[in-house]
């Protein structure tokens, strides 16, 4: 073959075409149409300074990590989620994590405490531990943590609409083992905006969510100085079918609009936003992962030090935990999402995230086994100490197809802002179903090209495996669950104060209505052992409940 050398990437691309394709589509997971090919010119190099572009690691604008060392000084956190049927069932999860060397706890609780009802409720029929742990008050919160000190772990609790009432529940043990709040560390899930957007477990309108989460970043920046009131969570948009530009454009948005809230309220923006954390998806696409990672960094260290005015550097700071993508597990062949799964972790690894969830091969078909979490576990391990990627910080840092595809996405985020702006904020774009319409949108695309198999998922649209048998072990949720937690519930409303009980749900309601900060009201509930579904009923008749306009 006569050898050519082209003087340019054009002469180059024109030689390149003519070679023979597999013939499919080469786009981004999010539809973005590709290049074959990305040089120096493609990254906007030559406009810019290395320190306005990148930055060294540790330094604004911090799209190469936040820590001048990377993993080299503190490997990231290995957070498994965990939580299902009675908090004793989830206390010897926690504790099998630990032992098997998960550095953090990360609380799955059921439907009916996702949404505010107590285990007795008639609506929670049928769902008590099913996805997650039942946890309905105090004395629920005494078992699942009984043995694991809380100043010694730090414990993340997926929970939103009720959030306040969980952590108050926590901080409330935390008191009963002697441990000051200062000392405890962990994270709130607590992103009520983004369960409007896609994951749909709300219950008080917009407005008065943003009430509850403003208050309880206040009552945490005085007195539990260490803990993440709010992880802004972009996962859940993710699932619900978004795009890598999507998900976090969406989410930073939301982050932004809570920042907004608490300057509202009078409060020093250095004094908050450090405590702010965010919570990303890790998809299939492996550099768009790494290359949305560097671009959300890049993004808030900017608006946080230009736009909000913080003059702490860490403030400008944008810290995640990571969970690889549960909409990419498929029931068919569920042994391959292991595979799929170390790929995501390695994407958020190399796309610089501080804690980690790896999700385990049986979740399409259960909550995870014993054996199927400490593969997802061990999978970390692995990626931690025998592959390498702790020893370089940001090592894809100047890969110019990683440089184009990070400024890509952070000028179509940057389109998306303009766009919500343009339309008077998160909230109206809730309202009048902007987020839902796009997200459906994207949805539909990918859809088609799973159909037309544009896009391959190996044993769904292809190397489909006939009369497939799954034979691994699945954890089933027995119906003695349920019966445990009515029959506990029912005991300890019997045991306790009830008059103390009136009492606090009385101020309770009485500061709903005065627009005093609820958390003092909502943790002496707690203490009195006031349950989570009372405490979401007296709010109710203030707030009232919020119900989705359908938008088509």
């Amino acid at each position: 073959m006569k050898s050519h050398k082209s003087s340019s990437k054009k002469e180059w691309k024109e030689i390149a075409g003519k070679a023979k394709t597999t013939g499919m589509k080469f786009t981004s997971l999010s539809g973005k149409e590709l290049d074959i090919l990305y040089t120096p010119e493609d990254t906007g190099v030559e406009d810019k300074s290395y320190d306005e572009m990148l930055g060294y690691p540790g330094e604004f604008p911090y799209t190469r990590g936040i820590h001048h060392n990377g993993y080299r000084g503190k490997i990231w956190t290995m957070r498994q989620f965990a939580g299902f049927g009675s908090p004793e069932d989830t206390n010897q999860r926690f504790k099998y994590l630990l032992a098997n060397g998960q550095t953090g706890l990360s609380v799955a609780f059921d439907m009916p405490t996702l949404m505010g009802w107590d285990s007795d409720a008639s609506i929670s029929e049928g769902e008590v531990g099913i996805c997650g742990v039942s946890i309905s008050s105090l004395a629920d919160m005494e078992i699942l943590f009984d043995g694991i000190p809380l100043d010694k772990v730090s414990t993340s609790m997926t929970i939103n609409s009720p959030a306040a009432m969980v952590y108050a529940f926590y901080l409330a043990f935390a008191e009963k083992q002697g441990v000051d709040f200062k000392n405890l560390r962990g994270t709130l899930q607590n992103d009520i905006l983004k369960e409007y957007i896609a994951q749909k477990e709300f219950i008080f309108p917009p407005k008065e969510s943003m009430r509850i989460i403003t208050d309880m970043i206040e009552y945490s920046t005085n007195e539990v100085p260490q803990f993440n009131t709010v992880s802004v969570s972009g996962y859940h948009i993710r699932e619900a079918g978004s795009t890598a530009a999507q998900e976090l454009a969406f989410t930073l948005a939301d982050g932004f609009a809570y920042i907004e809230a608490c300057i509202e309220r009078g409060m020093d923006v250095d004094a908050f936003a450090p405590r702010i954390s965010h919570f990303f998806n890790s998809h299939l696409d492996f550099f768009e992962e790494i290359a949305k990672f560097r671009a959300a960094r890049r993004i808030y260290a900017k608006r946080m030090r230009d736009k909000y005015g913080a003059k702490n550097p860490r403030s400008w700071i944008l810290r995640f935990h990571t969970q690889t993508a549960g909409c990419s597990l498929t029931a068919q062949q569920p042994e391959n999402n292991i595979v799929r799964t170390a790929i995501e972790a390695m994407a958020a690894v190399l796309g610089g995230t501080q804690s980690l969830h790896t999700n385990s091969m049986d979740e399409t078909l259960a909550l995870p086994s014993d054996k199927a979490v400490k593969i997802a576990l061990r999978t970390q391990q692995i990626l931690a100490y025998e592959h390498g990627v702790i020893n370089v910080a940001d090592p894809l840092g100047g890969s110019y197809y990683v440089e184009k595809l990070t400024d890509d996405i952070e000028a179509e985020a940057e389109k998306y802002f303009d766009m919500i702006d343009a339309q008077g904020g998160v909230i109206a774009c809730i309202e009048n179903g902007f987020f839902q319409k796009e997200i459906s949108n994207a949805a539909y695309i990918y859809q088609q090209e799973l159909d037309k198999k544009e896009k391959i998922v190996v044993g769904v649209n292809e190397f489909i495996e006939k009369n497939e048998k799954i034979d691994i072990p699945i954890l089933q949720i027995s119906k003695e669950v349920e019966e445990l937690q009515v029959k506990r519930l029912k005991e300890l409303k019997a045991s306790r104060n009830n008059q103390d009980v009136e009492t606090a749900l009385k101020n309770l309601k009485q500061a709903a209505i005065d627009g005093t900060n609820l958390m003092p009201h909502i943790l002496d509930a707690a203490r009195k052992y006031v349950t989570l579904g009372e405490m979401i009923s007296e709010l109710k008749q203030v707030f009232g409940v919020y119900e989705e306009t359908a938008v088509f």
